[in-house]
């Protein structure tokens, strides 16, 4: 039941890690989620390898990464109708078929056709674990002044993620044999989501009364801040993709290939920081506040990249833009609590998570292109690009992050439901 206790102080990650059954689906759940880190990646160093070209590496990339933007949301949607389980298990056994099938085309010389093919289903089968995981803090902590926590861990786990899973793919792929990075997110994929699917005690409540109301099931993408939101993380997709793409084209064109994943750890690990610190604050600026300003750093941050031309330089840089994006994806994650009904919370996440990707496949295509032809610092264009434009639709569009009547907590941390100030 939800706690009724006033509190102005921040609950620490101690009190939200002895919330009772949390530990049975965070264990799976991030060994489950490592392979949405390894994908891109990995794809990219495989078809680099085998083709030669950042470009076509990037297009296949960038396939994968659409084609999960555009089922992420129906995988959401069902696991909110059917239950996590029902959807997990049939989406991992798909995703590693798959995933081996690009693996062997790529290897076997296919044409660019078929990768992309084969890259299709591979997209659009990735599990969903990181908004399976928040939906399942969000029925356990619904109302308590714990959501905000739990909304700061899941964004320090998910950079914890894009710090291992990245440079793991990179050391796999250059050190042992390029394809050994999507071998390694196949084998991820299938044992760490059947475990997670394993988990059943925990699993949300699904259907149309789910969490024992009454609210009529409404898609999540007909809110209007919604759709801001889907917007803002499109803009964090495109610093993710132009990162990824446009670090693994600098460090080859100074003949260093093995400074790629310790930039991108860096560049990851400053995120990370940044979550961690954010879970640590109680705020007294509103979240919607906390957002444009926290976008904003990220969109001046990222637009000094291309300037930069030296591997000191450039991890001092992407350091900061992983400082920058941690308060964006965190706050973005707080704000949608706040306006979904409980009937449609992973399909929210599934949204946003799906934004990312997409603003991630955009940016690995273009960011590739811009690198095979003009080489790899007009690659970091594109985070600027993204940046601005997301920033601009964040402040024309801002009053449309106005929570429902009666928000949830995660937007407050105050104890029970009451009318929260956005700014």
């Amino acid at each position: 039941m939800a706690s009724t206790v006033i509190s102005d102080k921040r609950p620490g990650y101690g009190q939200l890690l002895r919330t009772p059954g949390a530990l049975s689906f965070l264990l799976p759940g991030f060994a489950a989620r490592q392979p949405f880190a390894m994908l891109t990646i990995g794809i990219v160093l495989l078809v680099q390898h085998t083709t030669g070209s950042f470009g076509s590496a990037g297009a296949v990339a960038a396939v994968t990464g659409v084609s999960m933007a555009l089922f992420a949301p129906q995988s959401g949607k069902l696991a909110d109708r059917f239950g996590q389980r029902a959807v997990l298990i049939p989406g991992v056994l798909v995703h590693t078929a798959s995933v081996s099938l690009l693996v062997v085309l790529a290897l076997g010389g296919a044409p660019l056709w078929a990768l992309f093919l084969a890259a299709v289903p591979a997209g659009a089968s990735v599990p969903q674990v990181g908004p399976m995981v928040r939906a399942r803090w969000a029925a356990k902590l619904d109302g308590t002044p714990l959501m905000p926590t739990a909304a700061a861990f899941e964004s320090v786990t998910d950079e914890f993620t894009f710090v291992v899973g990245p440079v793991l793919a990179t050391a796999l792929c250059t050190g042992v044999h390029p394809a050994a990075g999507l071998i390694a997110e196949a084998a991820l994929t299938l044992f760490g989501g059947l475990f997670f699917a394993a988990q059943r005690a925990t699993q949300p409540a699904f259907g149309i009364s789910a969490g024992g109301t009454s609210e009529p099931r409404r898609s999540a993408l007909s809110i209007p801040g919604v759709r801001v939101l889907v917007v803002a993380f499109l803009g964090i997709g495109s610093v993710f993709g132009g990162m990824q793409v446009s670090l693994t084209a600098f460090t080859e064109e100074i003949g260093n290939p093995g400074a790629n994943g310790l930039l991108y750890g860096i560049f990851a690990a400053g995120n990370m920081l940044a979550g961690i610190a954010m879970g640590a604050v109680a705020w007294k600026v509103g979240p919607r506040r906390r957002l444009i300003l926290g976008y904003a750093g990220l969109t001046v941050a990222a637009s000094l990249l291309w300037t930069t031309h030296s591997v000191l330089l450039l991890g001092a840089l992407g350091l900061v833009v992983g400082l920058c994006i941690a308060p964006a994806l965190i706050t973005g994650y707080t704000i949608v609590e706040t306006l979904i009904p409980a009937s449609a919370r992973t399909e929210a996440f599934t949204w946003l998570t799906g934004a990312v990707a997409l603003g991630q496949a955009a940016a690995v295509t273009v960011a590739g292109r811009l690198a095979d032809a003009h080489g790899a610092s007009t690659g970091f264009l594109v985070p600027m690009v993204g940046t601005v434009l997301a920033l601009a639709t964040l402040l024309a569009l801002r009053s449309r992050l106005t929570p429902r009547e009666t928000s949830r907590v995660a937007a407050r941390g105050i104890g029970h439901r009451v009318p929260v100030a956005v700014d």
